[in-house]
């Protein structure tokens, strides 16, 4: 297990960061990567990440049980499964920065774009769950997940102008992920991350992750469905904008 007190300065907040984004305020987890690889490798960071996200899953998967989407999550996980065996298997050719700062970028302009379309005087209707979209999207998200840790951003564009319910769209987001991140394990120990280190160290955090996603769950409970959505295309934004600046922090 890591006993160096910077790491957990670092890692504390990392994962208090995914606990909120598995509660709810989706985006806020993509913060959480960048932070912790202040202090361990990207790759090591990842390793720890995912069984805290696997346990936070527990976690929001209960919460949200009786709130989710069937159609969304069937299309998504379909879509996803090869997304993440094509993420897998060019791993080590494709740049993290080239997939982050694209998927910033979409992010910004889908987030914009709805944003005003939103502010009209006769706003769009909810588009509903359509096979051909739902299985692209999943797709991405698959990828991007498996490459880069940024799956939210993808889910969102697809799931965010069906207007569903704000308890809805959190559950879906949680049983998507959850799936998501067990069909990541194999993988993952085929890249050798799962060492005991890593599997100690994320054990060490387990408290901090549980009791940061009841915490998210309270919170964004508190908040009115339509504030939800503002403050979703908000993050949304700044999570794009982030990922567009480690992006081209590389690629340029």
């Amino acid at each position: 297990m890591i006993t160096d007190p910077l790491f957990y300065a670092a890692a504390i907040p990392a994962v208090t960061l995914l606990g909120l984004a598995k509660g709810g305020f989706s985006g806020l987890g993509l913060l959480s990567l960048p932070l912790m690889a202040l202090v361990v490798s990207p790759v090591q960071a990842a390793a720890i990440t995912l069984p805290i996200l696997i346990v936070q899953d527990v976690v929001s998967v209960w919460a949200y049980r009786h709130a989710w989407d069937k159609r969304n999550v069937v299309l998504l996980v379909t879509g996803a499964l090869s997304g993440i065996l094509m993420g897998y298997l060019l791993a080590a050719r494709v740049p993290d920065e080239a997939v982050k700062f694209a998927v910033g970028v979409i992010s910004i302009g889908f987030a914009v774009r709805r944003m005003i379309l939103e502010r009209r005087a006769v706003p769009p209707a909810a588009a509903p769950a359509d096979t051909p979209r739902g299985l692209f999207w999943g797709w991405v998200t698959g990828f991007t997940s498996m490459i880069a840790h940024a799956g939210g951003p993808p889910f969102q564009i697809y799931v965010m102008p069906q207007k569903l319910p704000r308890d809805v769209f959190v559950g879906t987001g949680a049983v998507v992920f959850a799936i998501l991140n067990w069909i990541k394990v194999p993988p993952y120990m085929a890249l050798g991350q799962f060492t005991a280190e890593n599997l100690a160290t994320a054990a060490a955090l387990f408290p901090v992750a549980i009791a940061s996603t009841w915490a998210g769950v309270l919170l964004v409970r508190r908040v009115s469905g339509e504030s939800f959505y503002t403050a979703v295309y908000g993050l949304l934004i700044l999570v794009g904008a982030k990922l567009v600046y480690d992006g081209a922090a590389v690629l340029i």
